[in-house]
């Protein structure tokens, strides 16, 4: 599993079927800061994941790849290798609260 921040969504009109109905969003997976280990930063790569949970844009979700995505009942048909599983509301490492969506704003 990865953390990762919703950064957009992504439009197909055109697609096997699927896939129609799912909605499908833009995220950049995040890491723990290295110097202070006190926030968390984005990697700077994209995926395009299907989202299972009601994920919006700038919420920090938990995402999973590979054969792992498609182990939820919605997605076991679907042929992806990216899904949203949970939206995150706080992160703990050690005794530091290094994220928090109340005081993020996007709860």
């Amino acid at each position: 599993m990865f953390l990762a921040r919703v950064t957009g969504s992504v439009v197909a009109t055109q697609k096997v079927e699927a896939m129609i109905g799912q909605k499908l969003l833009i995220v950049e997976p995040l890491r723990v800061q290295e110097k202070d280990q006190k926030t968390l930063v984005g990697t700077g790569r994209t995926f395009i994941t299907v989202d299972t949970v009601g994920a919006g844009e700038g919420e920090v979700v938990l995402i999973v790849q590979g054969s792992s995505a498609r182990f939820t009942p919605q997605t076991k048909p679907l042929p992806i290798d990216c899904a949203i599983i949970g939206i995150v509301d706080s992160v703990h490492l050690g005794a530091l609260n290094i994220f928090d969506a109340k005081q993020d704003g996007t709860k």
